[in-house]
């Protein structure tokens, strides 16, 4: 059976999507606990983060990379928070990796 997060991924359900490659996805949560609250999700179904192997590791590095370069983009390259929930006594509630990345909004000094 399908995880939400593929159901994203295949575009039978809707999302905020705020970046897209051919190995990441990344959303907007749905019940965000910071004004920035992302999903970076690979677009390969694993669980959890125990179940990573060395064939995903090419996924990992993509979604570090993808975290990096939004950051930057965003101005928050100086703070931003990174949270894997892993299994259930962690409250992992869709099992499909995923990593949350939670930040304060950047103070525009534009004028």
């Amino acid at each position: 059976m399908k995880t939400l997060f593929s159901k994203i991924i295949d575009k039978e359900l809707s999302a905020t999507i705020i970046y897209e490659d051919e190995m990441v996805i990344v959303i907007k949560d749905i019940h965000p606990k910071a004004p920035i609250h992302w999903l970076i999700i690979p677009k390969i179904p694993i669980p959890t983060f125990q179940d990573l192997q060395k064939e995903h590791f090419g996924y990992l590095l993509a979604m570090t990379e993808t975290i990096q370069k939004l950051a930057k983009e965003h101005s928050i390259e100086k703070g931003y928070r990174l949270v894997v929930n892993n299994g259930p006594d962690a409250g992992q509630s869709v099992y499909h990796l995923h990593i949350h990345m939670l930040a304060e909004r950047a103070h525009n000094h534009d004028f």
